[in-house]
């Protein structure tokens, strides 16, 4: 059964109890604190029976408990008998898991669901370990397996329920985004989109991983991994599907052969550099109703400092009426100066751009408020200024 299904056992998991549901049916929280028999403070198990209706545990008026892994004690070693009713039990609940105790303790109302159950019980025995040490705590906010193979993540996602803010986040649960060019700002796109619950990410770059693709994107590579010259989508592919499901590499370039492949995709975000390819690209997602956000740095050195600037540009299917060069959509990489082009390391900027670009996602698809709808902005480095235009 899953936790998510019922309400108060997700909330007891988002709260950041240690909460497991075992296959016969019992529900169990560890960690709990306590004080045992020697006085010490310990932790262990508290179980209680499931009412389970359908695949829905839903609480029916079953005020008992087991503890195991000791007796619940005072400061002075000795049971809490008012709230110990089967001292000495030593049942085997199933195995791996033998009650010490039993317990029984009711309020003039019974207990509202299961969430009020555990907590008051946790509440009672870990009072008295927390008057020896108040740090002690039975909330410690582990990580939890996604027990739903439909879900986009390994793991569960505990942040947006904690904050309250799911039904926010569900706006960015997209069915397939695509980002392509996995160097410095890509790369930080990737890290930011793979927090977020879209079902597929993917990920399009021919190049292999070199050393200063280590210096300008996020983690860090060891020695043997730059020296066997992995890809960069696969190799960044293995380190984020350990959290996000669904990220999908493919190690080729985006060109007028495969951009078909891009049909269907509900965002595309271009982080590769200016060509007629990608002039091709934006025509094409302009042709197939793609929205997508296109990123861009420049730098040039000027006496001894660097001086530059980062921008975004978003481009909807609302916006047939823009010229696709206005604002710097730039398709041709000029024979200038620019050092960025000589691969210098500057994650800052590239994390800059990434963010720039992850945000402005973010806005076209109401996850954050936005009252201007700005479709460029420009950060310049030099003055620290950032210029919005282009609005609808």
């Amino acid at each position: 059964m899953q936790l998510s299904r019922s309400p108060d056992l997700k909330r007891l998991r988002d709260e950041g109890y240690e909460v497991a549901i075992t296959e016969r049916g019992h529900l169990v929280v560890s960690h709990v604190p306590y004080i045992g028999a020697d006085g010490e403070i310990s932790f262990g198990q508290l179980v209680s029976t499931l009412n389970i209706v359908g695949d829905v545990a839903q609480y029916a008026g079953d005020h008992s408990a087991f503890f195991v892994g000791g007796v619940p004690s005072d400061r002075d070693g000795a049971p809490l008998t008012r709230l110990i009713n089967q001292p000495d039990l030593n049942q085997v609940l199933e195995e791996e898991l033998i009650a010490a105790v039993g317990m029984s303790s009711k309020p003039t109302d019974n207990y509202q669901n299961y969430h009020h159950k555990m907590t008051t019980y946790i509440a009672m025995i870990g009072a008295h370990a927390q008057s020896m040490d108040p740090s002690v705590t039975a909330i410690t906010h582990p990580a939890v397996a996604d027990d739903d193979p439909s879900g986009p993540f390994e793991y569960l996602d505990t942040a947006s329920s904690r904050a309250g803010i799911s039904v926010i986040s569900d706006k960015l649960r997209l069915g397939k985004v695509a980002i392509l060019g996995l160097g410095g700002t890509g790369s930080y796109v990737l890290d930011l989109v793979a927090k977020t619950p879209i079902g597929t990410i993917h990920l399009y770059d021919g190049d292999d991983l070199y050393t200063h693709n280590a210096f300008r994107s996020p983690g860090a590579p060891s020695l043997a991994e730059l020296r066997a010259k992995p890809k960069k989508v696969e190799y960044l592919a293995n380190i984020y599907s350990r959290m996000k499901r669904g990220i999908v590499p493919h190690a080729e370039f985006v060109t007028e052969a495969n951009i078909d492949e891009l049909r269907g995709s509900d965002f595309v975000f271009l982080t590769m550099e200016g060509s007629q390819t990608k002039r091709m690209i934006v025509e094409k997602l302009s042709e197939f109703g793609i929205p997508f956000v296109d990123v861009g740095i420049g730098l040039n050195v000027v006496g001894s400092v660097l001086q530059g600037a980062v921008q975004t540009i978003a481009r909807t299917p609302a916006d047939t009426e823009r010229k696709p060069e206005r604002h710097g959509l730039v398709f041709d990489t000029p024979e200038n100066e620019d050092v960025y082009d000589l691969d210098i390391q500057i994650a800052d900027l590239n994390a800059l751009n990434a963010t720039m670009a992850v945000i402005r996602w973010k806005k076209l698809f109401g996850f954050y408020g936005d009252l201007e709808d700005e479709h460029y902005s420009v950060y310049s480095v030099d003055g620290n200024l950032l210029i919005n235009d282009d609005r609808p």
